[in-house]
Parts: C-alpha cells; structure tokens; sequence
C-alpha cells in the first residue's frame, strides 16, 4: 500500500524553478569536452615552469606547509597524505600516496623530490609498504622547488573549499620538466619526457642566458641526451635530436652488459644496468619463459644476484654458444633493450594551453618564468626593505629627541601617537613603533646600530632599483643563482650515448618532396604531396582540397620540398622557421593540425605570409610588402635565428598588416597588384636595405578602399598570371609592365592591371609565371584546381581574361599558388568511392 503524500501535489512548491531543455548530442560533447580539460589541466599532464601536476605540487606544498623540510624529522607518509588530501586534493588517498612514493623513489626520479624511509617499492616492481608504516621528508633539492614561494613570487588560486589558497605554481628554481621528467596519459593526448642532467640542463639555460640566438647544436653541447637514473646506454643520437628539435623522438635505451669467464671455456653475460622503467623481476621472467620455449637458444642458466652493492643479473650460456649471438637475441627479443617514445607535451601559458615542445621553447619558457619570479621576490624585498627604512626614520628623529618623546608620551592621556606624529610629523607607522616600545628601550636606542641599518637598508633599496630597471643585470643574477644550483646538486651523467654506425639523421629519413602546405582562416595547417592534385583542364571544378569547419574556409596554399625552411611570418610583424617536414602531413580531405600546435603564437596573432627557401645566404634578401601599400628590404640573413618565439622582422601600423614576401637577389624588380586591379613594377632597389625593426617605405599609393591583395618578383620573358574572386583570370605580357625605358618609380598610384567589372569580381591574387608553370586555384569552399599556365589566354592589361574555375553559387576564389608542371597522368579510380568528373559529367 502506498503511503500518501503529506502534500498537495498540485500545489507549486518552487514558483521560482525553471527547467531548461537541452538536447542530448550538444549537452554530451560540452560536459565532455569540460571533462576533458579538467583532466588535461588538473590532473594529466605538467606545467612547463614547475614541471610538476597539481597532485606532486600539493604534495610538495603540503610537506612544506608542515615544515617537513630535509633537516628535520621524518613523519608518517599518512600524516602528508591525509594533509594533501584535507587541504587541497580531494580525490583517492591511494592515488596521492602513489604519486608521493614515485618522488621517493631512486629509480623512477634523477633527483627525487621527497625523502623516504621504509620501503618504497623496488626496481622489481615490489608495491611500498602501506602508508601507516612508511615516513617521509622532503628531500634538500626540494628547497630549491619551494625557495621564495612567501615572497609573493607566483599566484594563488583558492582550495577546494575556498578555505585556503594554494601555489598555481611553485618557484622550482631550477629546470624540474627536464631534470626529472614527466609522464601521464590526458584525453586524447599523452605526455612522454624522459629525465636529464641538472648540470648539463642549467648549462644549456645559462649558454641561452649567454646568447639568445644559441641553436639547437649549441644547446647540445652542454644537454647531450636523456640522462635515466637506471643508467643504461643510449643508442645513437638522432632520436634524441629530433625530440629536441621537434618535440617527438623516440630513443633506444640498452641494459650495460660485459661478457665474465667461469669455470672452464665457459662464458656468462652479466646485466649490471637495465633501461628506465624496465620491471627487472618480469624481465627475467619473460628471458626464462623463451628458453623455456625454445626462442632463447645457446642459455643455460639466468639467476639474479642483485644485493647492496647493485645489480647482477647473470645469464649462464652453454659452452658451444656464441655469446654475441645470444646477447644480440637477447636485447631484439627481450627488454634488455626497449625504447623510450619521446613526446614533450606540457601546459603552457599560465596552463590555458597543452603544447609539444621542443628543447629550446621549454628552456625559453623556462626562464621566463625564472625571469618574473626574481622580479617579483625583488619587488617583495624592496617593499619591505623601504618599510622598515620608513620605520628606521622614524627610531632615528626618536633617537635625536628622545627626552621629548618620553616627556610626550608621559604627559600624554590616550593621544600619544597623535602627539608625536604632530610635533615631529610622524607617520601612523613611525609613532605607533614610538609607543610601542618601552620607556627604557627608548632611553637607551643604540643611535649608531640605527644608523648602519638605515644606511644598508638604502644601500639595498638602490640595488633592488637598480635590478628591476636593468634587464642585462637580471639575466646575470639569474644565470649566477642557477650556476650556484648546478654546483651545489650537480652530479656526473648516468647514462652513456653511444655513437651508432652509419646513424641516420631524422632529415635522412624523410624523402624529400614537392609539397602542397595549406593554411585555413581558422588557423589549420597541413602539408600534402602536391601530386595528390592530378592536372585539369582550364574551366574544370577541382577536386576537394580540404574538409573545413563551419564558417572556416582556406586561406592560404603554396608549394614547398620537405626539406626547406618555411619562414612564418606573421600579422604582428614576427616571423618563425621550421622545416617543412615538421608540419604534419595530412589527408586531401582532413582538415590539418591547429597552427598554435606548431608555432608559439601570442593572442590575436596570425599568420599572413609564407615562403620557403633552403639556405640563408648573405647576398640574399627579403622585399616584404604590407596590405596599405608599404615596402621594406631587409638582408636575409638577419633573420636567421633558432629563436622558438620569432622575431620581428617589420614595424607595423596598428591597422597595417604583412601580406606578401618575397626572396631577392638585390637586383629584382617586384611588382605589387591591388584589389581593385591597379598595379606598379618597381626596381627593388628603390628601396634601401634596412634593420629588422624598421618599418619601411611607400611602395604603391592607394585610392580610397583599395589594398594590396599580391605581390611578386617581375620576370623578363615571363607572364603576369591574374585571378579574380568570381573565378575569372588572364596572363599578361611582362613586356607590358617593364617597357623599353624600364620599370616605374615606386610611390606612384600604378597601371591597370586588370579590368574589373561586376562580372569578374575583384582581384585576389597576382604570380609571375611561364609555359612551364602549374596553378593552383582555391576557394573558399575549399575545392583546388590545377591547370598547366600555358592552357590560360594571354591578354593585354585592360582586358578581363577567361573564366578559369567554376564556382558553385557564393563561392569566391581566395588565393592562387604556382607550383612545378606535373605531367598528366591517366585518370587514377576515385577515392573512397567519390565520383569521377566523367562520372559527374563535367
């Protein structure tokens, strides 16, 4: 029987509540896409300035707060893990103490955070003792993660509760992301850093320190490799550079092993280092289940000796085998050799952003932050050395009054303060110190202690002045306090790198090829064999290039090899380098990697021009020319620079943008076209070469409304190719804009170039081209068209050229790109079953 309601049902018990109605799908993807930063941010993966997830830094925080440090007592495991987890960490006590036990172990860190006694596990995969039975500290190196964290060096975010706050980040004075490395799985993407040498990692922060155009073989030098507290041996190098390079490497790691004689012709193999994170117990395990099977030939007996005094693992061989035969089988079949995938995933920008890195955009990062952490503590210092200067002022004007400052504050009722600060002009601060202190202190101030106090203190305000105004002498104090770090806890490498016959570098591996690299006005980036686009006939639809989001459309198309630099340049006037087999390749159809994911940009920045070339040379320059017209020359060799955060290259107006680059001999004549069809050939001379700050000279007035929309390098013997946004184009003689008596002046409002009219649309895009030439045409809607140059009609300048490709309706053409000639092919099947043009009937 059901019991009754002890209310009206009818009656609205919360006139106030709404219901929301949300459809499923959208409802999913947001909680999970909410889901998953949570765990990319708060749980998964590190920062780059601490090198620490939020459950090792509360830890940290936690045994600090408790005064847990290296010189004092140990205290129970349980105690700092039910503090993490009452304070700040309200997740499972098993999962804190696990993360605590890793700090403390000698073969998981290269200098371990937390101090241990008791058992912490072992190499064999011993689990630790449970955490009623084992006591911790925080080890002495971690100082140096928490030194000056109450002098208001980093942000504090509230707890939980909000009933504390809590460090975003600790100080970590010293590299902690590469010293002790990093690992965790997120959604959807996963941290791999293996640990390094301190000394050889402050070394390479203090050679950037040193010279901020430093190279990644320059950071090389001081950072050979991974340096694993297991010790092992690195086998080769190029793993290691490309990691450092591009942020993803793998390297092989190999067990240190010699050949012992026993008994009589007898031969043993003796294991005395084994690769990082390799569980030694399932090793020997896994070697005698093989020779058990009889994958493992030419072995006798396996044992391990492993005591105090280190490893011995012994592997007893038979006396007919060939123990370099076995000990080969033995690293290719056994994790007596295993490999360690390196990928240099971290949160940057305050933690907003999960980025790859390379070595020198972490150790950059780095000391940036290094940077604001000494500027803020001495900030803090000069705070208070100027408040106890004040206080000192104050003692001081007592001190030469003191007879009428206790006659005051004797014959004073309860207005003493009041008194002195009006006789004397005293601050609230200096009289209240005044009456706070007894009578007999007062009579007996020491005038010259005051005096060698206040003058110190000024001494020290005019240092901290004078650090906080001079970047050189920052840098210097930073580059000594890391020195200081690396002579106090600096050790000798552990593990050995050894040179490989014939090693092939990560550039040997890449087969060098005509690439098509993509840009969307979203910020997508991908690269994309240029033969994936076979050669049409003029008037034909292309076929897709790219998939696009909603409301994204490309932007940009060129053509590079694998192998050459492509200089980024941006709208804030910076440019950036990469190699072109470091932009990811992707399918025709995918829609690319985030640019954020491959450039370090900043907020509202983008970028508005590429180019590609393969050496730097210094008779070689760069005519850059911006959307209002202006145009700049500068050496190009003054752009070469391994700089992860760019470097300007352009002083820009605020409502100015770069939008054409182009690589010169010095002796070139560039021609600039315009939206609305003008143009202007110049010598390129007219323009003086100039420092990467300046900002340039006029190239081409402009009428009202007009911009520049291209620009390139003019051609004797060549072709002005011309596309409009309705898909309509021409080539136009050279001759035409390079007359008998040479090109124009720049400055100049310029020649038509091309007729505009309502049925063309207006001008997108400007190439020099020749018979030789391919074109790619592109859309909006991300649809590609090739066509061989030669098959485009020649026109003079007034004319309004041939309809080059058809555009569905509200379609517009967007950018053109010339690449090498490909000859035709016969018609390949369709892919993933899409219609063939025949089949469509175009």
């Amino acid at each position: 029987m059901s019991k009754k309601p002890n209310y009206d049902p009818e009656e609205i018990r919360y006139p106030d509540q709404t219901i929301e109605v949300s459809p499923l799908v959208p409802e999913m993807e947001k909680s999970y896409i909410e889901y998953a930063m949570s765990v990319i941010v708060g749980r998964a993966l590190p920062d780059v300035r601490d090198g620490l997830k939020p459950v090792h830094r509360r830890i940290l925080y936690a045994m600090y707060e408790d005064n847990l440090t290296y010189d004092k007592a140990f205290r129970k495991c349980a105690t700092a893990v039910g503090d993490v987890l009452g304070r700040y960490h309200p997740h499972g006590d098993q999962s804190v103490y696990d993360a605590m036990v890793r700090l403390a172990q000698d073969f998981s860190m290269r200098y371990m955070l937390v101090d241990g006694h008791g058992n912490f596990g072992s190499v064999d995969g011993d689990p630790p003792a449970a955490y009623r039975y084992t006591e911790a500290r925080l080890s002495k190196i971690s100082e140096e993660m928490l030194r000056d964290i109450d002098k208001e060096t980093v942000d504090w975010d509230p707890n939980f509760d909000e009933t504390r706050k809590e460090p975003r980040v600790l100080p970590s004075r010293f590299p902690n992301l590469l010293v002790n490395g990093s690992s965790g799985i997120a959604v959807g993407m996963a941290t791999n850093i293996p640990p390094h040498n301190l000394r050889e990692v402050i070394g390479a922060c203090i050679q950037v320190l040193d010279d901020p155009e430093s190279t990644l073989p320059d950071l090389m030098e001081h950072i050979k490799g991974p340096d694993f507290p297991t010790q092992g041996i690195i086998m080769g190098r190029s793993g290691i550079r490309s990691a450092y390079a591009t942020g993803r490497g793998k390297v092989v790691i190999r067990a240190r092993t010699e050949f012992e004689e026993f008994g009589k012709d007898r031969i043993r193999i003796i294991v005395t280092e084994l690769p990082y994170q390799v569980n030694k117990r399932m090793l020997i395990k896994s070697m005698a289940e093989q020779v058990e099977d009889k994958r493992l030939e030419g072995i006798s007996d396996i044992r391990d000796e492993t005591d105090r005094n280190g490893m011995r693992i012994v592997i007893e061989l038979k006396r007919d085998a060939n123990p370099q035969v076995v000990l080969n089988r033995l690293f290719a079949q056994t994790q007596l050799q295993s490999s360690f995938a390196i990928n240099m995933l971290a949160l940057v920008q305050n933690q907003s952003q999960p980025r790859i890195l390379s070595l020198r955009h972490i150790i950059d990062e780095y000391l940036k932050f290094q940077e604001e952490i000494i500027v803020r503590r001495t900030k803090f210092d000069l705070k208070k050395a100027q408040e106890r200067a004040h206080l000192l002022e104050g003692l001081l004007i007592a001190q030469d009054h003191i007879d009428e400052v206790i006659k005051i504050i004797r014959s004073s009722y309860d207005n003493a303060k009041e008194n002195l600060m009006e006789r004397f002009g005293l601050s609230d601060v200096q009289a209240q110190a005044i009456c706070d202190m007894r009578l007999i202190s007062l009579q007996g101030l020491n005038r010259e202690k005051l005096e060698n106090e206040y003058k110190e203190l000024q001494e020290r305000i005019a240092y901290f002045n004078e650090l906080l105004a001079s970047e050189p002498m920052l840098r210097q104090v930073l580059k000594e306090e890391l020195q200081a770090i690396a002579d106090k806890y600096g050790d000798e490498r552990r593990t050995e790198i050894q040179d490989v016959e014939d090693e092939i570098d990560i550039e040997d591996l890449i087969e060098e090829e005509e690439c098509v690299f993509t840009l969307t006005a979203g910020g997508y980036i991908k690269r994309v064999p240029a033969s994936t686009y076979r050669t049409q006939k003029r008037g034909g639809k292309g076929i897709t290039a790219m998939a696009t989001k909603e409301e994204d459309y490309v932007e940009t198309v060129f053509t590079s090899s694998t192998h050459d630099y492509l200089l980024f340049f941006t709208n804030k006037g910076k440019v950036h380098r990469k190699k072109g087999y470091q932009i990811p390749e992707s399918g025709r159809t995918a829609k690319g990697t985030a640019i954020v994911n491959v450039l370090p940009l900043e907020a509202e920045e983008k970028v508005t021009a590429m180019i590609h070339l393969r050496e730097f040379p210094e008779d070689r320059y760069l005519v850059m020319v911006t959307r209002k017209g202006t145009v700049k020359r500068i050496q190009l060799s003054s752009i070469f620079t391994a700089r992860k955060a760019g470097i300007r290259c352009i002083t820009l107006d605020p409502d100015d943008e770069l939008i054409a680059v182009r690589e010169t001999d010095g002796e070139q004549a560039i021609l600039i076209a315009t939206h609305n069809g003008m143009t202007i050939c110049f010598k390129e001379d007219d323009v003086r070469c100039m420092g990467r700050d300046a900002c340039g000279v006029m190239g081409i007035r402009l009428r009202q409304g007009d911009y520049v929309v291209g620009a390139a390098r003019a051609k004797y013997g060549h072709y002005v190719l011309m596309v409009t946004e309705n898909g309509y184009g021409k080539r136009t003689e050279m001759d035409e804009y390079i007359r008998g008596d040479g090109p124009q002046k720049r400055g100049g409002y310029g020649l038509k170039g091309y007729q505009i009219t309502e049925k063309t649309g207006p001008l997108v895009g400007v190439k020099v081209v020749n018979d030789d030439d391919d074109v790619l045409v592109i859309n909006d809607a991300g649809v590609i068209i090739r066509m061989v140059c030669a098959d485009i009609n020649c026109y003079s300048r007034g004319a309004q050229g041939v309809k080059l490709m058809n555009l569905d309706e509200g379609a517009k053409v967007i950018s053109i790109a010339r690449t090498d000639h490909e000859e035709e092919a016969e018609e390949a099947p369709a892919e993933d079953g899409a219609e063939t043009s025949e089949e469509k009937g175009e």
